[in-house]
C-alpha cells in the first residue's frame, strides 16, 4: 500500500496542471478501491461552494459545473463537519442533495473525507458505489490516508494555477489575493515585486567524469575558489555600513569554511586522485551537507545550508555560469527556497523591501540580519510555489507572518494604509526624548540591551538605556572553528565592558545546545531541548566554564561593570556548584596580583523547576533574570521554531504570566533586582505588563527601545499594576491580548499594536 501511496503522490507531483493531477487522483484512488466513482471536490473562495473539480465514474460534462453550497448536501456536511462520513444508503441520509447533471442517482454507497491542510478545509474526496453497503474500516483507513498525502500537493497545484491563470504581474483588475502562512521571521510589511532566486548552479546533477591532466583541474578549482572569496568580500563590505561587526563576523564565517581542509583540502585530494573538479567539490560538499542536515541542531543543519550554498556558487565559476541579477526594482522582495545571508547582501539596501523564505526560522541568521537592517520577512513558508513568483507583486506581512500574492485593489489599498501608519508611528517616536524611561507618574524602569546580534545604538538610544541586560558571549564561540582561546576572549568581552562603562552588562556564560551549538563541538540527542544544555554543559566540562570565568574576570579589571548570567539553571546544586568555580577563579587572579571586584551573579529562569524553586536561587543570587522565551516554550510545551505549532507560542498565555509573577515574588522576598530578557521585553504591550508585575529592568534589541520607551510613558505605574492582576486572572493568551489592545487605545498608543488587531478592533468597533 505505501508504494502504491508513493507512486500516486509522485504522479500527481509531476502532473502539469491542477486539473491533470485532480485527474490523476480520481482514476488512481477509484482503481486502488474498486469503486463505480471516486470524485473531488474543491472549496471555491469566490463563490462559498464545493465545485465538482473531478470525477471518474459521474458525467464528465459535470466537471466545474456541479456544485454545492458550503453545508449543502453530504458533500457540505464533511466539508463543514470537517469528518469523515460513510453511508449505506446515501439517499436516506437528511443532508442528502440530487445532483441530476452528475448522473449519480444509481449509487447508493458513499464515503466522503475532508482534504485538509494547515487546518483549512480545501476539499472532498469522495468515492461512491452502487451496491448498497458501508464500506470498511481499511477503506476509511486508505482514503483517509490518501487525502492527507495529497492535501499539500493539491493546495500547492491550486495556488500555482491560480498564480499562473490570475493575472501574475498584480494588475489590479484581475488581483486575487493568494494567501501564503508562514512564520513571522522580522515584524513590518513590505509590498513589491518578486524577485526569485534559484541556485546558481546545481551539484547533483553534475556528471561523474575522470582527467588526464589533475593540475589544470587544481587551477581551475582555484580560481573558482578565489572568485567566490572576492564575491563574499564584496557583498560583506557592501553590507559593513548597516551591521554591527559581530553580524559581519558571519562572513568571516563563510570566508573559512571556504579555507577549511574538510573542503578545499579533501576536493584537491580527490582532484589529484584523477577526478575532474566539479566531480570532486559534488561529492565533497554533498557529503558534508549530509552530515549537516543529520544533525538535529539547528544551528548546525543551518550551516549546512550554507555550505551547500557556497558550493553551488564555487561550481557556478566553474561552469562559467554569470549570475546577473539584471535590473532590479526600487521595491524589490526578496524570494527563494532558502534565503542566504549571501543572498541578502547581492542586493543593495535601499531597494530590498522584503524577505521571503520557504526554509528557516526567526532564528535564522537572515532573519536576524534582516532585523537588523529594518526588513520585514517572513520565514518558512512552506507552500510557495517560488518558480510561479517571478515579478509577481506581493505583500510581505511580518506581523502575520503572512504572504499575499498578486493582491486585489482593496487589499494593496488597506496594506498602504498601514505602512502610512508606520511612518507615522515612526515620526512619533522619533519625537521620543532623551534621558531613562520612566512611567507617567515617575516610577524608573529601567531599559536595558540585549547585545551581542544587534546594530549599533545611537546616542539617543544610549541615554534611555542602564546598560546591557545580555550579551551572548556564544558569538565569540560560534565565529570560530574551534573553542578561543581565553586571550581571545578577554579582548572580545573587555571591548564589551568598555564599551559601555560605567553602566553594568550582563554576560551569559556559554549557552549552547537545544537550539544553539558549535560546528566543533557538536552532539547529537533525542530531545535536544530536554537534554544537555547551558549550565549543564559547562559544568560538565569545567575547563571550559573556568577559561570563559578568568577571560571575562580579567576583563573586567578596572571597568568593575561586570554581571555573571548562568543559563538553564534548574537546581539549585547548579547554582551553588557553578559560584563556586567562580570564587576559585576569582581568588587565583586576585592571588596573581589583579585588583578585581566581586562580579554579581544572577540566575536564568528559563525552566519550570527555576519558577518553583525561585524563592530559594534569590537567596543565592544578587539577580534573577527571565528568558521570556525559553519559559513560554517549556511552560507551553511548543517549539517556536516549528511552524506547525509556532502559532501556539504565547507569552501572554495567563501560565506563563503566574510563573513571571512567582518569579518576581520571589525575587522581592529576597531583596534582589529581577529582570527579564527574550521577545516580551520588546513588545510594547507586554512591557507595560511586566512593569505592573513588578520587573525592575526589561532587555531588549536597539530596535524595540523606543517603542517601549513610548508605552510606558504613557502609563501611570498603578494603570501597570490593575492591567497586571486583571491578565493574571484571565483564561486565554487572546483575553490578556485584546484587554491590554483597550489598554493602549484608550492611552492613545493604537499605532503601537500590530495591524491585524487594530483591524480586528475598529471591526468589533462597528458591531
Amino acid at each position: 500500500m505505501l508504494d502504491t501511496l508513493r507512486r500516486l503522490v509522485q504522479a500527481v507531483t509531476d502532473a502539469e496542471n491542477l486539473d491533470a493531477a485532480l485527474d490523476l487522483i480520481v482514476s488512481r484512488v477509484k482503481s486502488i478501491m474498486q469503486t463505480g466513482v471516486c470524485s473531488v471536490y474543491l472549496k471555491d473562495d469566490a463563490s462559498d461552494r464545493w465545485v465538482l473539480m473531478a470525477t471518474d465514474g459521474l458525467k464528465p460534462e459535470s466537471v466545474r459545473k456541479a456544485s454545492l453550497g458550503l453545508s449543502e448536501g453530504l458533500v457540505g456536511t464533511v466539508g463543514t463537519r470537517e469528518e469523515l462520513l460513510n453511508l449505506d444508503n446515501a439517499p436516506r441520509h437528511p443532508a442528502f442533495r440530487f445532483l441530476r447533471e452528475t448522473g449519480e442517482e444509481e449509487f447508493y454507497s458513499f464515503l466522503g473525507v475532508p482534504i485538509v491542510h494547515q487546518r483549512q478545509v480545501l476539499g472532498v474526496l469522495v468515492v461512491q458505489q452502487v451496491t448498497p453497503r458501508r464500506f470498511s474500516d481499511d477503506e476509511e483507513s486508505l482514503l483517509i490516508t490518501v487525502a492527507a498525502q495529497l492535501s499539500a500537493l493539491i493546495a500547492h497545484a491550486k495556488i500555482s494555477g491560480a498564480l499562473r491563470t490570475g493575472g501574475g504581474q498584480g494588475d489590479e483588475a484581475t488581483g486575487i489575493d493568494v494567501h501564503f502562512k508562514g512564520v513571522a521571521g522580522v515584524p513590518g510589511i513590505a509590498m513589491g515585486t518578486c524577485l526569485v532566486r534559484q541556485p546558481p548552479a546545481m551539484l547533483r546533477r553534475v556528471r561523474d567524469r575522470m582527467t588526464d591532466d589533475p593540475e589544470r583541474e587544481l587551477a581551475a578549482f582555484q580560481v573558482a575558489l578565489s572568485a567566490v572569496k572576492d564575491e563574499l568580500r564584496r557583498i560583506s563590505q557592501n553590507l559593513s555600513a548597516s551591521l554591527k561587526q559581530s553580524e559581519m563576523a558571519l562572513f568571516e564565517t563563510y570566508l573559512r569554511m571556504l579555507e577549511d581542509h574538510a573542503l578545499s583540502g579533501e576536493v584537491c585530494r580527490r582532484i589529484r586522485s584523477g577526478e575532474s573538479a566539479e566531480t570532486a567539490l559534488k561529492y565533497v560538499v554533498l557529503d558534508l551537507v549530509a552530515r549537516f542536515e543529520a544533525m538535529q541542531d539547528a544551528y548546525l543543519r543551518e550551516r549546512g545550508s550554507d555550505l551547500l550554498d557556497l558550493g553551488r556558487r564555487i561550481l557556478a565559476r566553474l561552469q562559467d555560469q554569470v549570475d546577473d541579477l539584471g535590473p532590479l526594482h526600487e521595491d524589490t522582495i526578496l524570494v527563494a527556497e532558502d534565503v542566504t545571508p549571501v543572498m541578502l547582501g547581492e542586493i543593495q539596501k535601499h531597494r530590498l523591501k522584503g524577505i521571503v523564505s520557504v526554509k528557516g526560522s526567526a532564528n535564522s541568521h537572515v532573519a536576524i540580519l534582516a532585523r537588523s537592517l529594518g526588513i520585514p520577512a517572513v520565514m518558512g513558508a512552506t507552500d510557495l510555489p517560488v518558480s510561479d513568483l517571478q515579478g509577481t507583486i506581493v505583500v510581505v506581512d511580518g506581523w502575520r507572518g503572512e504572504v499575499v500574492a498578486n493582491p486585489s485593489e482593496a487589499v494593496r489599498d488597506a496594506y498602504q494604509e498601514a505602512i502610512v501608519e508606520a511612518e507615522v508611528l515612526q515620526a512619533d517616536l522619533d519625537r521620543v526624548g532623551p534621558g531613562p524611561c520612566t512611567t507617567r507618574d515617575g516610577h524608573g524602569v529601567l531599559l536595558m540591551l540585549n547585545s551581542g546580534l544587534f546594530g549599533e545604538l545611537s546616542q539617543l538610544q544610549r541615554s534611555w538605556i542602564g546598560g546591557v541586560g545580555l550579551y551572548r558571549t556564544e558569538f565569540a564561540f560560534l565565529s570560530r572553528s574551534r573553542f578561543p582561546t581565553e586571550d581571545e576572549q578577554r579582548a572580545i568581552y573587555q571591548d564589551e565592558l568598555d564599551q559601555y562603562s560605567p553602566n553594568p552588562v550582563v554576560m551569559r556564560t556559554l549557552d549552547i545546545g537545544g537550539d544553539k551549538g558549535l560546528p566543533y563541538f557538536s552532539f547529537e540527542e533525542s530531545n535536544p531541548f530536554l537534554g544537555w544544555r547551558g549550565i549543564r554543559v559547562t559544568l560538565d566540562h569545567p575547563e571550559i566554564f573556568i577559561t570563559q570565568i578568568r577571560a571575562m574576570l580579567r576583563a573586567s579589571e578596572g571597568l568593575d561593570n561586570l554581571r555573571i548570567l548562568l543559563p538553564m539553571v534548574s537546581t539549585v546544586a547548579e547554582l551553588t556548584a557553578s559560584k563556586r568555580l567562580i570564587a576559585r577563579v576569582l581568588g587565583e587572579l586576585r592571588g596573581d596580583g589583579m585588583h578585581l571586584e566581586t562580579p554579581e551573579i544572577g540566575a536564568m529562569i528559563e525552566v519550570p523547576s527555576a519558577v518553583y524553586m525561585a524563592p530559594e536561587l534569590a537567596r543565592q543570587c544578587d539577580f534573577l533574570s527571565v528568558g521570556s522565551n525559553d519559559l513560554t516554550q517549556y511552560v507551553m510545551a511548543v517549539d517556536r521554531t516549528n511552524a506547525r505549532v509556532a502559532n501556539l507560542f504565547d507569552s501572554l498565555n495567563p501560565a506563563v504570566l503566574r510563573a513571571l509573577d512567582q518569579t518576581c515574588q520571589a525575587a522581592r522576598g529576597a531583596g534582589i533586582p529581577v529582570a527579564l530578557c527574550g521577545e516580551m521585553a520588546g513588545d510594547p504591550m507586554a512591557a507595560v505588563l511586566l512593569v505592573g508585575l513588578g520587573f525592575d529592568e526589561l532587555s531588549m534589541s536597539g530596535s524595540s527601545l523606543a517603542k517601549v520607551k513610548r508605552a510606558v510613558l504613557a502609563f501611570d505605574r498603578s494603570d501597570c499594576q490593575s492591567l497586571a492582576a486583571l491578565a493574571l486572572s484571565l483564561e486565554s493568551g487572546e483575553q490578556v491580548l485584546h484587554l491590554l489592545s483597550e489598554a493602549f487605545l484608550k492611552h492613545g498608543l493604537s499605532l503601537l499594536l500590530p495591524p491585524s488587531l487594530r483591524d480586528t478592533l475598529a471591526l468589533e468597533a462597528c458591531q
